[in-house]
């Protein structure tokens, strides 16, 4: 069986130990800031995660850029010339258009290389989210699943993967984009804080608004009852946008919601590209649920 290489992008949200445990490259998007252009690693090589969320508090603007062409040519273009066969599990099409660049670079080397194999999937979700699929997917390839059979498991079970999150304030999702101007006014309002979603084509959006950050905390731990779902590979992930202490918060009451399934719970920092759509306070808990439907913001 050919060997194959599981890439995915910076908005995975895999540190090191994870890539390294995990065996999991990844392919750098970048974003900007005063005329700075800098690489969104996952290893906050340029930038400690607290200064770039300070950043954001004081008012400045970050800028995201998807991942180019050549990234993905140079990236899978060395592992093909090393042997391998590439699974590329990228961020979902509704928050970015780098998994569309992978397409166009996968048939650009399909002909150069046509005895390799690339696939490249829409993750349809985004940090942590994509980030258990991509450690799924190399737990089947240690079981020694041909990629094949991996690239069909994710696809069959993309939508398993469940996002609940709230953001302290919805107006870094507006500027990015992500959701109405009527949303974000009423978000800030009366210390709303609204609960953002995952749906079936891969697009997050304000689900409810509930009042107070920890009111905000229950609710998540409420949906996540509600949405959660025995899995053969089931494991929960708390991404934070530079506010442990209210993740560790967030652990202990999932912790005290599921007392019987001894849940191996991972807190980590959200990364760069997310954090900044996101802003800083944005908690978002990542697990294996019910299958997410196609929804549509009100």
């Amino acid at each position: 069986m050919k060997k194959f290489a599981i890439i995915t992008d910076s908005c995975s949200d895999l540190e090191k130990e994870l890539r390294e445990a995990y065996d999991i490259d990844y392919v750098p998007m970048h974003f900007s800031f005063n005329g700075r252009d800098v690489v969104a690693s996952l290893d906050w090589e340029e930038i400690p995660a607290p200064d770039f969320y300070n950043i954001m508090r004081g008012g400045t603007r970050i800028i995201t850029s998807q991942v180019n062409a050549e990234s993905y040519r140079e990236k899978f273009t060395k592992y093909i010339e090393e042997g391998y066969d590439i699974l590329y599990i990228g961020c979902s099409s509704a928050l970015s258009n780098s998994v569309k660049a992978s397409y166009l670079v996968r048939d650009e080397l399909l002909e150069k290389y046509p005895d390799s194999k690339i696939i490249c999937i829409d993750s349809l979700i985004s940090c942590y989210g994509l980030g258990i699929l991509c450690m799924v997917a190399s737990e089947l390839r240690k079981e020694g699943k041909t990629i094949d059979e991996v690239a069909s498991y994710i696809m069959a079970h993309r939508l398993e993967v469940n996002q609940e999150a709230t953001v302290e304030k919805l107006s870094y999702l507006k500027q990015a984009g992500r959701v109405s101007a009527a949303s974000a006014f009423f978000g800030g309002l009366l210390n709303i804080k609204p609960i953002i979603i995952s749906d079936a084509i891969g697009q997050n959006f304000a689900t409810e608004k509930v009042k107070g950050r920890k009111v905000s905390l229950e609710r998540l731990v409420e949906r996540m009852k509600e949405e959660y779902a025995p899995h053969e590979r089931q494991r929960v992930y708390i991404g934070h946008a530079d506010c442990l202490e209210d993740a560790n918060e967030l652990k202990q009451m999932v912790l005290e919601a599921f007392p019987n399934e001894k849940l191996d719970i991972h807190v980590g920092y959200i990364g760069p590209i997310v954090g900044a759509s996101v802003g800083p306070g944005t908690l978002g808990l990542y697990f294996f649920g019910k299958e997410v439907s196609v929804n549509a913001e009100k």
